[in-house]
């Protein structure tokens, strides 16, 4: 009877002490600051640094208890400006269009995630498809965003190329598998992929392709894709936040900048489990050499703003232009 006395004091005061540790996480937890950050897409490798900053606790070393949402069917840009998520990804274009909207959204650009467009116009290599010149009498799937269509007038037009003999359709999901080297009815020869992600993936599942990047076709096409944004209230009001955010996430790209591989185990174990860790290691080994190859990481430069706001005026996708200095801030990174 004593030992089983015992035994159930034991067990008491051992569910005593889980209580007192729990309750201590929690006081702990209540004294971080949370915060949203809404994603533009599911996880990938564009978003390395923010698991990275999250799994390494310079997040927490912030104060911040940052949780990590991915879109579903809302618009990140929209839940941004809204105060319904604190800092999202979006992109360059996006920014832009919700600036010179008629009722313009109160947002701001913080940082880049990459400095340079890795995004391009991918075919099979037997189509020979070698200069958007050779887009002529081809087909190309894609998701019918405005922009989309004025990007390739551009680039044929470069070209001398003759834009009403490509025919454009929607992308069926299939992606680079669904491309075919042969043309006419319900073949599709070219579309728009990101290299680190798609293309990358295709080459390494035998695929032979031939990649056209957009920012070699036309150098306005170097633009900035992915950003992070936040809305004017979180700058003006809580720029303490805005900057406690920015250094960690920094450090955290920074990390996986010097790190690729262990960054990429991270992004595995946390949010992409069922993604092939082989892939996930030359996805990350090529976008951690993209993060910030010219300047410090999240930095933007006038120019890069100003080249694509031209382009987009010059196509009608706005109806008017936009200063640079009102797109994004470089405050939080520098």
């Amino acid at each position: 009877m004593k030992k089983i006395v015992s035994v159930f004091l034991s067990f008491v005061m051992a569910l005593s002490m889980v209580a007192c540790s729990s309750n201590q996480d929690t006081s702990s937890n209540s004294d971080l600051t949370k915060v949203t950050l809404m994603l533009d897409y599911t996880p990938n490798t564009n978003h390395t640094g923010f698991y990275v900053a999250k799994e390494k606790g310079y997040y927490e070393e912030a104060g911040l208890d940052v949780e990590i949402i991915e879109p579903g069917d809302n618009a990140t840009t929209s839940m941004v400006a809204t105060g319904k998520a604190d800092f999202g990804v979006s992109y360059q274009e996006d920014v832009t269009y919700a600036l010179t909207a008629q009722e313009a959204l109160p947002i701001k650009t913080i940082a880049t995630i990459i400095q340079h467009n890795t995004s391009g116009f991918v075919s099979l290599k037997d189509a020979n498809i070698t200069c958007a010149k050779d887009f002529e009498g081809k087909t190309y799937a894609g998701w019918g965003a405005p922009s989309e269509e004025a990007v390739i007038q551009a680039v044929m037009k470069k070209e001398e190329a003759d834009f009403s003999k490509l025919t454009i359709v929607g992308a069926d999901g299939s992606g680079i598998a669904g491309l075919s080297s042969e043309t006419g009815e319900n073949k599709v020869n070219i579309q728009w992929e990101f290299y680190g992600w798609a293309v990358l993936r295709a080459i390494m599942d035998g695929y032979e392709v031939n990649y056209l990047p957009c920012n070699e076709l036309d150098s306005r096409l170097d633009y900035y894709t992915p950003v992070i944004i936040t809305n004017n209230d979180m700058i003006e009001n809580n720029s303490d936040i805005c900057q406690k955010f920015m250094e960690a996430t920094k450090k955290g790209y920074e990390y996986a900048i010097e790190n690729p591989d262990e960054s990429a185990e991270i992004l595995h174990d946390v949010a992409l489990s069922d993604v092939d860790l082989e892939f996930l290691k030359k996805s990350q080994e090529y976008l951690s050499a993209q993060y910030a190859p010219d300047v410090s990481w999240g930095v933007m430069k006038d120019e890069v703003w100003d080249n694509y706001t031209d382009f987009m005026f010059e196509y009608g996708l706005i109806d008017h232009k936009i200063e640079a200095s009102d797109q994004y801030t470089n405050e939080f990174v520098e």
